[in-house]
């Protein structure tokens, strides 16, 4: 099912490229919301990411006619995305700070101030994942919640595909850690 969306958004890739306004239409309604959760993870704000998504397609859709491989359409247009991201955050490092801070709150103590349940491991790790480095966080929500592959994430992040696999080992075994600690405490 999966091929069958790729194969899909390749067509659609293939016939904006041939001028089709409506395929260029369609691309962006299938994508749209992927591409603003992607930026809302990195900017911690939906409105703000709705705007860096808006940024984003006015450069995707201008060169779009310049995308060689179809396939890679998904990757390439969350790269452009992440790089929008990451510019806004770097733009807005007063903002971020107090943002961090607030999670950094939110995280402290997390464990004495609620009893979490087996049933909230989720919530847990969620907000342990905040403790790791920037850069292990990126590859977990690319992997995870987003679901792309070793290969495409490290088209996504610019980086090699050694680097994504090993910040995902590190970034695992780190939450591991936690998770373990957090049960033999009980």
């Amino acid at each position: 099912m999966a091929s069958d969306k790729k194969i899909f958004d390749s067509w659609l890739v293939l016939e904006s490229q041939a001028g089709s306004k409506k395929a260029m239409s369609l691309l962006v309604k299938r994508w749209h919301r992927k591409l603003c959760r992607h930026s809302c993870w990195y900017t911690k704000d939906i409105d703000t990411a709705r705007d860096v998504v808006q940024d984003s397609w006015g450069i995707i859709l201008r060169k779009i006619y310049g995308l060689r491989n179809p396939d890679r359409f998904g990757s390439w247009a969350m790269s452009i995305v992440t790089r929008k991201s990451l510019d806004w955050i770097r733009k807005n490092k007063r903002v971020k700070k107090n943002k961090k801070h607030y999670y950094e709150q939110r995280s402290n103590g997390s464990d004495n101030d609620h009893n979490f349940s087996p049933g909230d491991t989720l919530a847990l790790v969620r907000i342990k994942m905040e403790e790791l480095p920037e850069a292990q966080k990126m590859v977990l929500h690319l992997f995870y919640l987003e679901e792309f592959s070793i290969k495409e994430i490290s088209e996504i992040l610019e980086v090699p595909i050694g680097t994504v696999k090993s910040r995902l080992f590190k970034a695992r075994e780190q939450l591991k850690t936690i998770l373990k600690t957090r049960n033999h405490e009980k």
